[in-house]
C-alpha cells in the first residue's frame, strides 16, 4: 500500500490540543516556538542515527528519514512564510514542487498577502525523500530549523498580529503561523517516536 496523501486541514490545532501528539498551542507562547523548533529538529536528527532510519514501519507510513526530510522542507517554507507575513525580505526556499509565488498585499482585495499552496506529497516524490542520505538530511535539517527559528525570532512583538491568507482561505497571524508551524515539527517527532 502506498503512502496516502495527507489532505486534512490541520488548522484546528490552533483551537485545541492535538490528541495524537499532545501539543497544545494555547499552552505554548510565541517565545517558545524557536526553541521548540530547534529541539524538534535535534530529536529528528537523533532518529536519523538509528539503524532503522530508512525503514518504513509499514507500507503506509514514512520512515524517520522521510519525516526528517519533510520537516527540513517545512522549516525552509515556514522561514519564507514568516518573512512574507511580517512583510520583510522573503527568499524563495527552492523546495522541489513548491511555487513560492503567492500574492502580495497589493494584489489582493483585502490587502493581505496570500501564501501559495504547497502539495507536500508532490515535494516528497519530486525530492525522493526515500532515497536521500541520512547525513545530508541531518545537516540540512539543522540549518533549516535554525533559519525558521531565527525568522520567527526576528519578528518584533508589535508585528506579530500581521496577517496572511493561505490558499484555502485560512487566515494566520504571525503568532498563529508560528504555533501552527511548530506543531508540525512536534507532531512528526511523535510520529517517529523521537
Amino acid at each position: 500500500m502506498p503512502i496516502v496523501p495527507d489532505v486534512k486541514n490541520w488548522t484546528w490545532v490552533l483551537e485545541r490540543a492535538c490528541p495524537e501528539c499532545g501539543f497544545d498551542t494555547a499552552a505554548t507562547t510565541y517565545e517558545q516556538v524557536p526553541a521548540l523548533a530547534r529541539a524538534s529538529a535535534d530529536r529528528l536528527r537523533a532518529a536519523l542515527e538509528r539503524p532503522d532510519a530508512r525503514r518504513r514501519p509499514d507500507e503506509s507510513t514514512w520512515s524517520p528519514l522521510e519525516y526528517a526530510a519533510h520537516v527540513r522542507d517545512v522549516c525552509w517554507i515556514f522561514a519564507y512564510r514568516a518573512a512574507v507575513i511580517a512583510r520583510t525580505a522573503a527568499v524563495d526556499p527552492r523546495v522541489p514542487a513548491f511555487d513560492a509565488r503567492g500574492l502580495t498585499p497589493e494584489e489582493t482585495a483585502d490587502g493581505l498577502p496570500a501564501f501559495s499552496d504547497w502539495d507536500q506529497d508532490a515535494t516528497a516524490i519530486a525530492a525522493r525523500y526515500d532515497a536521500q542520505e541520512t547525513g545530508a538530511v541531518s545537516g540540512e535539517l539543522a540549518l533549516a530549523a535554525e533559519a525558521a527559528a531565527r525568522a520567527f525570532e526576528a519578528v518584533a512583538v508589535a508585528d506579530r498580529g500581521a496577517q496572511a491568507r493561505r490558499g484555502d482561505g485560512s487566515v494566520f497571524t504571525v503568532d498563529s503561523l508560528a504555533k501552527y508551524f511548530v506543531h508540525d515539527l512536534v507532531h512528526h517527532v511523535h510520529d517517529v517516536r523521537g
